[in-house]
């Protein structure tokens, strides 16, 4: 029998893929759980549209990340710190601040996704990586000045 599974399950299959299992399986336990669908002509369809839907929702998703990438390429965020001799600051900048200033600035970033391995310690400016989608990442310049 064939069937459409409507969750993934560890060691079967994934969402949306279609197989072919024996009844009883399907009968006792796909079905009753709502793991799966038998794979109807008008179940394949339905199938096919939420496939290309969901395809569409991430294509814009990736989209609307390289804009957004683009949009932080250009930025220059300026940071004020004390500093003591030689640069070093007393302190360092951490992802929270970088993401509070860009929230300040329109710009909403999970602090989780600016990838600053080690705070930042030192004067002048440091190229700090975003990571916006799997896909897409952005380098956004971070400025620290004496203030």
């Amino acid at each position: 029998m064939k069937v459409i599974f409507m969750k993934d399950i560890k060691g079967q299959a994934k969402k949306g893929d279609v197989k072919e299992v024996s009844e009883g399986y399907a009968a006792n336990f796909l079905f009753p759980r709502g793991l799966a669908r038998s794979a109807t002509d008008g179940n394949m369809k339905t199938l096919e549209n939420q496939t290309s839907a969901e395809q569409k929702r991430k294509q814009q998703e990736k989209d609307e990340a390289s804009a957004l990438g683009k949009k932080l390429e250009e930025m220059i965020i300026d940071l004020k710190a004390k500093a003591g001799e030689g640069g070093r600051l007393f302190g360092a900048i951490t992802s929270k601040q970088i993401a509070e200033v860009l929230a300040t600035k329109g710009v909403k970033i999970d602090k989780r996704k600016i990838e600053l391995n080690d705070p930042i310690r030192t004067l002048g400016v440091t190229q700090v990586p975003v990571k916006l989608h799997p896909e897409v990442k952005a380098t956004l310049k971070v400025q620290v000045t004496e203030g």
